[in-house]
């Protein structure tokens, strides 16, 4: 008997002590959780909410839907739009390739390898702010570097930012030379990651370099593609700070810089429609969240 009261009383002391030290636990992440609903849970639902109203930021007036038939009916809603989704696609088309390509090549080096991934990986941690100022002066299209080097090389120069045709191309450069660093790293600890063994049978059996590149190395990196994919995209579709620094809230010349969220900028910040903003923020959010599930199903990527 008194065992049993003895073994009750042990019991009753652990459960005693696992529930003191979950309460300790939850204590330390208070303040976590504070955070989380006053500077991002607060917002959101605010932003919704302010999506059906008419506002300038001290009157409002209940609309309903007016606010998203408004911003759906409004072509620069529809090139903003168009604007994000090509900055974005080239972005991708022409940065994760090439990554790959340096980070395949800096990978086959033994010496100065840490040398190449620190030059590479410079462009990434700079302000984009201020790597968007300095590609004013490399863009500039009488005195840029870019139109110097072309000039010297003998072929036709560009207005790059002076022309709305050509504006977007300056944008996409300067997100490719940010990003670039990045997806070399990304890719850099994933082709140290496969196996030496794989191609030690390769090389067994006859298989060429370029045939252990093709299909050893290219296979094994599918879902280090995919993430750098999603990842693009999802930092694609927010893009703001270089189009703001590069052609103002409105993109110019004739807006053919302006992505979605600066649009959100101008109409809540420069016209004070915060309900319009708002209404344009939901739907990037919408638009942001079915393309990353489209592309998780696309790349069957695991989160």
């Amino acid at each position: 008997m008194k065992a049993k009261m003895g073994e009750s009383v042990q019991l009753q002391t652990r459960r005693n002590k696992a529930a003191k030290s979950t309460l300790t636990w939850y204590l330390f992440l208070l303040p976590t959780l504070l955070g989380i609903a006053c500077f991002i849970l607060y917002p959101v639902f605010e932003s919704f909410r302010l999506s059906f109203y008419r506002s300038n930021g001290t009157i409002e007036t209940w609309i309903g839907l007016g606010n998203y038939q408004r911003v759906l009916g409004s072509s620069a809603f529809w090139n903003a739009v168009y604007n994000t989704f090509y900055i974005a696609f080239f972005q991708l088309l022409l940065a994760i390739p090439a990554g790959f390509v340096l980070a395949s090549m800096i990978n086959r080096i033994k010496r100065f390898q840490s040398m190449f991934k620190v030059l590479f990986f410079l462009p990434n941690v700079t302000s984009i702010v201020a790597a968007a100022m300095i590609f004013m002066f490399v863009l500039q299209p009488e005195v840029g570097l870019i139109n110097h080097f072309l000039d010297l090389l003998g072929l036709p120069t560009s207005p790059w930012l002076s022309d709305p045709s050509t504006s977007k191309a300056g944008v996409i450069l300067l997100a490719v030379w940010h990003w670039l660093g990045f997806v070399i790293i990304i890719c850099l600890a994933n082709l140290q990651a496969i196996s030496p063994e794989l191609y030690e049978a390769a090389e067994i059996d006859g298989a060429s370099s370029l045939q252990q590149w093709l299909f050893i190395t290219i296979p094994n990196m599918a879902g280090t593609f995919a993430f750098l994919f999603i990842m693009g995209w999802i930092s694609g579709l927010q893009r703001f700070q270089e189009v703001f620094v590069l052609g103002g809230p409105g993109g110019s010349p004739s807006r053919s810089m302006q992505t979605v969220v600066a649009l959100i900028y101008e109409r809540g910040f420069g016209g004070f429609e915060f309900g319009i903003a708002s209404a344009i923020t939901v739907l990037l959010f919408l638009i942001i969240l079915a393309f990353t599930v489209l592309n998780l199903k696309l790349t069957r990527l695991k989160l």
